[in-house]
C-alpha cells in the first residue's frame, strides 16, 4: 500500500482529495488529509459580511462535508516536514509517512508583522475583512459609523484575492449612498502597486470605475507603520495618510510550518515549478494554491485551474512519466462592483486581462472588463458552484488553460 499525504483541507486540498480519490484504486493507495480546523470557509464571502449581504452561516461549513469516503481525515496542527525522509510530523507527536505529498497550506494574514497594526485600535477603528472575525466586527462598527475618512490599505504583495480591496470600496461607496450618508464618507484606496491593478489595460478600467464613483487611488504607498494615536498611516518614504476608519489587507503569509520544515522563503511559501508545480526541492512533493511562491494571484481560481494540471503530472509521477502538464497561470476573477454590478477578469502568466466576452467568443455571457449586471449574477452563483461542484473536484465547462477567444488585444 502507497501513501498520498495532503497537508491542508481548504479549497485546494479539498479539491485534490476528491479528485484523486475518485481515480487511484482503494486497495493500492492510501490517501490521508492533515488540517487543524474543522470549519471550511467559502473566504469570498467574507467581502459580503460587513455590508449586510452575507452572514456568517452563509460562508461556513463542517470541512469533513467535502472529504470523499476512503480519505482518512486527521484534525491536527501540523509540526514540520522532513522531506529527506519523506515524513511529516504532527504537533500531538504522530508521524506520518508518505510516498508523495501535497502541499496545500495557503496563506493567512499577519497583522502583527506591521508595526502597530494590532495596537489600541484593532477591531475598533482598524479592521481588517480577511477573516471571520474581522468581517463580523467591521459590520458591527459600519452600522452606527457616522461617516469620515475611510481608507482601504493593501500592506504588501502578495496577498489573497487581489481584487478584494478594490470590491470593497465599491460596495463601500454603494452602503453609504444606500445610507443616504455618501457625501458623509472619503474613501481611499492606498496600495504598493502603481495603480489600481498590476497590468495597464485593467489599471486603466479600474482607475476609471474607482474615479467615477469619487474614490481617490494612492499608488505606490509602502506602508512600514500605523499611528494609533493621531491616526495615521505611515510609509517607508515617510508619507502620512490620516483616517478615521481603516480597513486593511495584513501582511499575507504561509504556514509557520513551512518555515520549520526549512522549505519556504522569506513569506515562507514553497519554491515551486510555475508549470509542472513540483516542489524545487523535493522530486516526491507537489505545491498547489496560496502555498506556493508562483507569479500568479493567489485565488481559488487559480487553485481550481491548478488542480487539473496537478493531477495529471502526479499521475505521471506516480507513473513514472515525465511530467508534461504545464500549468500557465490561468487566473479568473469577478469584481463586484455595487449597485448590482460586476467586471470580470482572465489572464495568465503571459497575458494580462484582455476586453471581451467570456466564456464564449461573441456570446460571452460574461463581459471581461466591463461593469454589468450578469456579471455580477456570476460572482452571486459562484457560491453555489463553490460548494457543490469545485470542492467536490467535479468537471468545470472552462479550461484550466487560458484561451484568447474572445478577447481583444488593446494598447494603454
Amino acid at each position: 500500500m502507497k501513501d498520498i499525504l495532503i497537508l491542508g483541507a481548504g479549497t485546494a486540498g479539498t479539491m485534490m482529495a476528491n479528485k484523486l480519490r475518485n481515480t487511484l484504486e482503494y486497495d493500492e493507495w492510501r490517501i490521508t488529509i492533515v488540517d487543524q480546523y474543522k470549519t471550511h470557509y467559502y473566504q469570498p464571502g467574507f467581502l459580503f459580511i460587513p455590508f449586510g449581504i452575507y452572514n456568517k452561516q452563509d460562508v461556513i461549513k463542517p470541512k469533513s462535508n467535502f472529504i470523499p469516503p476512503g480519505v482518512k481525515l486527521i484534525y491536527s496542527e501540523i509540526d514540520k516536514i522532513e522531506g529527506e525522509n519523506n515524513k511529516v510530523y504532527l504537533q500531538e507527536g504522530r508521524v506520518l509517512n508518505y510516498d508523495f505529498l501535497i502541499i496545500a497550506t495557503g496563506t493567512q494574514t499577519c497583522p502583527e508583522e506591521t508595526p502597530g497594526l494590532k495596537d489600541k485600535l484593532w477591531y475598533k477603528d482598524i479592521f481588517d475583512f480577511y477573516t471571520i472575525e474581522g468581517s463580523i466586527a467591521l459590520q458591527k462598527h459600519l452600522k452606527d459609523w457616522k461617516g469620515g475618512k475611510l481608507v482601504m490599505c493593501i500592506s504588501e504583495l502578495p496577498y489573497k484575492c487581489p481584487v478584494a480591496p478594490i470590491e470593497f470600496v465599491c460596495l463601500a461607496e454603494a452602503y453609504f449612498a444606500k445610507k443616504g450618508m455618501r457625501d458623509k464618507v472619503d474613501i481611499t484606496y492606498v496600495t504598493p502597486m502603481p495603480g489600481a491593478f498590476t497590468k495597464p489595460v485593467a489599471t486603466k478600467m479600474l482607475s476609471e470605475l474607482l474615479t467615477e464613483k469619487n474614490i481617490k487611488v494612492i499608488p505606490d504607498f509602502y506602508l512600514e507603520k500605523i499611528d494609533n494615536d493621531n491616526k495615521k498611516l505611515i510609509s517607508y518614504d515617510e508619507l502620512e495618510i490620516d483616517f478615521d476608519l481603516l480597513t486593511i489587507v495584513p501582511v499575507n503569509m504561509g504556514s509557520e510550518m513551512i518555515e520549520r520544515s526549512g522549505m519556504g522563503d522569506d513569506l515562507n511559501f514553497v519554491p515551486t515549478n510555475k508549470h509542472t508545480l513540483q516542489s524545487d526541492q523535493f522530486e516526491n512533493i507537489f505545491v498547489i494554491g496560496d502555498a506556493a511562491n508562483i507569479p500568479t494571484s493567489k485565488a481559488g481560481s487559480v487553485a481550481h485551474f491548478a488542480s487539473e494540471i496537478l493531477f495529471d503530472n502526479l499521475m505521471s509521477a506516480i507513473e513514472g512519466r515525465p511530467l508534461l502538464a504545464k500549468f500557465d497561470g490561468h487566473a479568473n476573477c469577478y469584481i463586484e462592483t455595487g449597485y448590482g454590478k460586476g467586471a470580470l477578469i482572465d489572464f495568465n502568466y503571459d497575458t494580462e486581462p484582455l476586453p471581451g466576452t467570456f466564456p464564449l467568443p461573441g456570446i460571452g455571457p460574461f463581459g471581461l472588463l466591463k461593469n454589468t449586471k450578469i456579471n455580477h449574477y456570476g460572482k452571486v452563483i459562484f457560491r453555489w458552484i463553490y460548494w457543490h461542484i469545485l470542492l467536490k473536484g467535479k468537471e468545470m465547462p472552462i479550461e484550466a488553460d487560458m484561451t484568447m477567444a474572445g478577447k481583444k488585444r488593446v494598447t494603454v
